[in-house]
């Protein structure tokens, strides 16, 4: 895949551009993952017409991996750069989790790009419920390195379903993750966005006449409460609201109810 060096961001990025639709969809990744999280999502969005964008953010994967910490603000600038250098104008913004984060901020600093907007398993404030477990990864993450970080995570983001039924797709995934690419160091850099970020105060930018938003959950995610994206959800004036089955990690556990739910927002026109 290819490298896109951003010098207005002293950064190279990793990329890749797939199809030829007549519209974009910008994909935008949780944390610690690249930009392999989407690989259930993009045959779906191809096959319903759209060119896709996926990238590692910074501190992930084939981008570089520059001093923390980072912020929301700081990665969606880094997406705008990305996007202009490829000459992309209007687009589709879906973001999951920490990608949720870093697709609100960018909505709001660049209102113009963003022909619709889709936060999936999200939140406006971490709260202290997961501000507390974000907490504990940091000091796991110092302590004892990503593999036990990984392996507490994966618990939050799948559902017992998961676990009892899908144990050998679990056993594939454990190990792909072992040749995931990150320093402690980015890893605590990226924990850092989703620590700080808070856009409760400019929920109502986002909403609006002629602004089309979907909160997207899954049904039994415990790893950011479903009350957390609902809070969210409520803060976008005319945003929809949906939540399917699965939990926080919905989009690979449940892939075709999370592309059917992100593709009908897309194709719907007001």
């Amino acid at each position: 895949m290819p490298l896109m060096h951003l010098p207005s961001r002293n950064l190279t990025t990793n990329y890749a551009l797939h199809g030829s639709g007549a519209e974009t969809v910008v994909l935008v990744n949780g944390l610690a993952d690249d930009l392999s999280s989407w690989s259930l999502q993009l045959p779906a969005l191809l096959a319903a017409g759209f060119r896709v964008l996926r990238f590692d953010n910074r501190g992930v994967g084939l981008s570089d991996q520059p001093a923390g910490p980072y912020t929301a603000e700081v990665l969606a600038d880094d997406a705008k750069a990305l996007v202009g250098a490829l000459g992309l104008e209007r687009f589709h913004l879906v973001g999951v989790s920490m990608g949720g984060m870093i697709a609100q901020s960018y909505a709001l600093a660049y209102p113009a790009d963003v022909l619709s907007l889709v936060l999936a398993c999200t939140y406006a404030s971490p709260g202290p419920f997961c501000s507390r477990m974000f907490a504990l990864w940091a000091d796991m993450a110092r302590s004892t390195g990503l593999e036990f970080v990984r392996r507490d995570t994966d618990l939050w983001c799948f559902t017992q379903r998961f676990y009892r039924e899908r144990e050998a797709e679990l056993v594939q995934m454990e190990a792909a993750a072992q040749g995931a690419v990150q320093s402690v160091e980015a890893y605590l850099a990226q924990l850092a966005v989703i620590q700080t970020f808070d856009s409760r105060q400019r929920l109502g930018e986002l909403g609006g006449e002629g602004k089309r938003v979907l909160v997207l959950v899954g049904e039994e995610d415990i790893l950011i409460p479903v009350a957390l994206s609902r809070d969210l959800w409520k803060g976008i004036e005319g945003a929809e609201w949906k939540a399917v089955k699965g939990g926080h990690a919905f989009a690979w556990e449940e892939a075709d109810a999370f592309n059917e739910a992100v593709v009908g927002f897309l194709r719907k026109r007001d």
